[in-house]
């Protein structure tokens, strides 16, 4: 097996048991996933806190309707809301609410306390974080700024 290969096989690897530590967390302390979680944090960045849906599908690297699956439970528990737009009614708007502001509060301490566990020493320290991070930026990924 190749160098390359076998680098991409451990990405792949981590990245799913990295998943599967962050959906765990959020889902047992706040009862969303990673992916909700992804969704809201991009949200709440966007001016206003709300973003055309299909813009939203973009920034996530995900389909119209995959955005629009993501979205339903997260407006059935009063997180995110639907706006028309008042010139355009083909154009539809995913918006935070404020119950969806103060949640992500917490659920951003959350994420932030199981990355620290993630990284934790001496695992990696904070030199190989940033030179990891400088890596997988090179590969094309984005960190919090592109979401």
């Amino acid at each position: 097996m190749s160098d390359a290969l076998d680098a991409a096989l451990r990405l792949v690897r981590a990245q799913a048991a990295l998943v599967r530590r962050f959906d765990s967390r959020l889902s047992g302390l706040h009862g969303v996933s990673l992916a909700d979680f992804t969704l809201l944090l991009r949200l709440s960045q966007a001016p206003g806190g709300r973003m055309r849906r299909v813009d939203l599908a973009e920034a996530l690297g995900l389909t119209a309707s995959g955005v629009t699956r993501g979205l339903v439970p997260l407006e059935r528990i009063g997180l995110v809301t639907r706006e028309a737009d008042t010139r355009d009614a083909r154009v539809a708007y995913a918006s935070l609410t404020g119950t969806g502001r103060r949640r992500l509060k917490e659920m951003l301490a959350t994420a932030e306390e199981t990355a620290i566990e993630v990284f934790a020493a001496p695992a990696l320290n904070a030199e190989d974080i940033a030179q990891l991070s400088s890596l997988l930026t090179r590969l094309g990924s984005t960190g919090l700024a592109g979401l």
